[in-house]
């Protein structure tokens, strides 16, 4: 059902427009009894429970940062079977983000360009959200992935890093330093091993109990990236997400022009999946057994969620595989989880 609304209506929708309709509708979800009505088909087998972080995950599988925003819809998300919401990117001031049009798919790759710019309605905001969510007596693991503002200069990145943990760490399961989106100017600079340390030092302070982690991205050199997770590991954070978006727009099967017209921006979807995998393998090379170690990129099947977990991942995370799979994907992937073990 869902593939031929796909292909009639949605693929002829701007992808934000789909997305903010789609968003409306797991709103809904996530208000008893929907909520409950939802949950009840959906939720994960009790043999698919997973412990990261110091923490038990019903599932795996979770929903990446970039999908909800603004914790508009982490109920619903739990609704729908997902075993952990990461919400975000969050930034301590409020920003509008680039300007529309934003948000492209590359079907034949089934994957999407990006480059929205980190908009969302600021930390202040979202720690009222999150205050109101873990009221709840059921609720999903929620990590909360923080930004930097692009008002603030790159120089006192460290101070807006750390009002924004100040406010949410305190409401978050585990919280997250995004260091690697190519949507705000200077950003990824910071991954530099030199600029990096002290950041995570002072964000891991603000973080207090709260564990934390940081996310990477997949372009980095494989010894850049076995630096900064020594660094991770010696700076005494939780873990590290690995991967978010690509620059890279090698080996697409999309039309050249379309690809061009989509123009700058994270690509994310299927075309990142060997990437992620290997970065996978090479962080789990390199830190210890029981330093976490989140997966994310060119996730959509059980089978490659339970590759991932096989290659040494704690827990995977997709999104872009959500538009085209649709709102039953986290229960397929948790069924298909089960008839493997």
């Amino acid at each position: 059902m869902y593939p031929l609304l796909f292909r009639t209506v949605l693929s002829r929708m701007d992808p934000e427009s789909a997305h903010h309709a789609a968003m409306r509708v797991i709103r809904v979800l996530g208000v008893p009894p929907f909520s409950w009505a939802s949950r009840a088909v959906t939720k994960p087998a009790p043999e698919l429970a997973t412990t990261a972080l110091g923490l038990r995950f019903d599932s795996p599988f979770g929903v990446a940062a970039g999908f909800d925003k603004d914790v508009k819809g982490a109920a619903g998300l739990y609704a729908l079977g997902f075993g952990h919401v990461e919400v975000g990117t969050v930034t301590a001031i409020p920003q509008d983000g680039n300007p529309r049009p934003r948000l492209f798919r590359l079907i034949p790759d089934r994957a999407v360009v990006n480059r929205m710019g980190f908009n969302n309605h600021g930390a202040e905001a979202a720690a009222d959200r999150l205050r109101s969510l873990r009221k709840r007596s059921r609720r999903a693991v929620l990590g909360v992935n923080i930004g930097k503002s692009r008002v603030v200069d790159v120089a006192d990145a460290t101070a807006d890093y750390v009002r924004s943990a100040t406010l949410l760490a305190p409401l978050a399961d585990y919280l997250v330093v995004n260091v690697s989106s190519p949507n705000t100017p200077g950003l990824r600079g910071l991954q530099a091993v030199e600029t990096l340390r002290p950041l995570l030092e002072a964000v891991r302070e603000a973080a207090g109990v709260t564990p934390l982690l940081v996310k990477i991205a997949p372009d980095l050199p494989d010894d850049e990236i076995a630096a900064i997770a020594r660094l991770a590991v010696d700076a005494g954070l939780a873990g590290i997400i690995a991967t978010n978006t690509t620059i890279s727009r090698e080996g697409l099967v999309t039309d050249a022009a379309t690809v061009a017209a989509a123009g700058d921006g994270g690509l994310s979807g299927a075309p990142l999946k060997a990437r992620a995998l290997e970065v996978l393998r090479l962080l789990r090379a390199t830190v210890p057994a029981d330093f976490c170690v989140i997966s994310v990129g060119g996730v959509e099947t059980a089978a490659d969620v339970q590759e991932r977990v096989d290659a040494g991942a704690d827990l995977v995370q997709g999104y872009t595989a959500f538009l085209y799979r649709g709102p039953l994907w986290a229960r397929q992937i948790n069924r298909g989880l089960r008839a493997q073990r």
